[in-house]
């Protein structure tokens, strides 16, 4: 399709930009009207369903307070949001003006697309287990499984009882792909190497997964997979090694964590804030820009 040069000069964009846009398959979606002014401070807001502190909801709110500093948006979140007020908590955003929210959907998949098409003047880019709905709830996931293998090989290396273990929510796709993927490092290096895990049934609860921590300590354990919070603790405690998950959670244990997988929710940030403020923001999966080839993950 030719470019119109006035809607793109009306627009804000650069031939560049549209190009980029084009090679996603947006370009045809630009909507000079919805371009956000220059001198307009994007409103940006989040909604968790667990407390601030677990890692995964934790990196998508780091990267939006370095997209506050870095980029000039405003931002706000709501934390522990229930699956029962999700909807409220998403049409209250809308309402108060918020050209994009993000968050996590895994537990409200239905009332958030739902609820997402009562506002189609709002950009909504949520962790999801399902595919992006139209016209304008964007998806995404972190795909840290690349670096779940490096430090699966690092942990098959580092055991000396021969036995791995891995602390996980539950045996949903996006969970078992990390677990999987860390277990598949270490037989790589150890192809004799036992393996033990255990799902808490919960996305956050740090008590439990200690508790299953233990466990398999006692049971011969000697490097533990953290894939929810709470593990690091009881591998402190019983003087094993650790693999962290999302973050570098090595002050929770500085003798103890020895690597794990980092997801940089930063370069998602980045591109649905760019989208928005062009207008040119479509229901797509973002996933990709949380690989490593995209700087989403180390």
């Amino acid at each position: 399709m030719k470019d119109d040069p006035s809607k793109i000069e009306r627009a804000g964009l650069s031939r560049r930009t549209v190009l980029e846009l084009g090679a996603l398959g947006l370009a045809a979606a630009v909507l000079p009207n919805a371009a956000l002014a220059k001198d307009k401070k994007l409103k940006v807001a989040a909604i968790f369903a667990t407390p601030i502190e677990e890692p995964w909801d934790n990196q998508i709110h780091v990267a939006l307070q370095k997209a506050e500093k870095e980029l000039g948006i405003e931002y706000k979140w709501s934390e522990k949001v229930q699956t029962a007020d999700f909807s409220r908590v998403m049409r209250e955003y809308a309402q108060g003006g918020y050209q994009l929210v993000l968050g996590d959907a895994f537990a409200a998949e239905r009332e958030s697309r739902r609820t997402a098409k009562q506002f189609p003047k709002t950009a909504w880019l949520f962790g999801s287990g399902a595919g992006p709905a139209e016209p304008n709830f964007g998806v995404f996931d972190n795909w840290i499984h690349e670096p779940a293998y490096l430090s699966g090989l690092i942990a098959g290396k580092m055991s000396k009882s021969g036995t791995v273990g891995a602390v996980a929510a539950m045996g949903i796709p996006e969970v078992n792909r990390l677990v999987n993927a860390f277990f598949a490092g270490a037989k790589e290096v150890n192809p004799n190497i036992k393996k033990k895990v255990a799902f808490i049934g919960s996305f956050f609860d740090p008590p439990k997964a200690k508790e299953a921590a233990v466990a398999q300590i006692d049971a011969g354990v000697d490097v533990i997979y953290a894939e929810r919070f709470g593990v690091i603790e009881a591998a402190v405690e019983k003087k094993i090694l650790a693999i962290s998950n999302m973050s570098d959670q090595s002050s929770l244990g500085p003798d103890t964590v020895i690597t794990g997988p980092v997801w940089d929710m930063y370069p998602t940030v980045e591109q649905a804030i760019k989208l928005v403020k062009a207008g040119v923001f479509t229901a797509q999966d973002y996933g990709d820009f949380s690989r490593m080839a995209k700087g989403g993950s180390f």
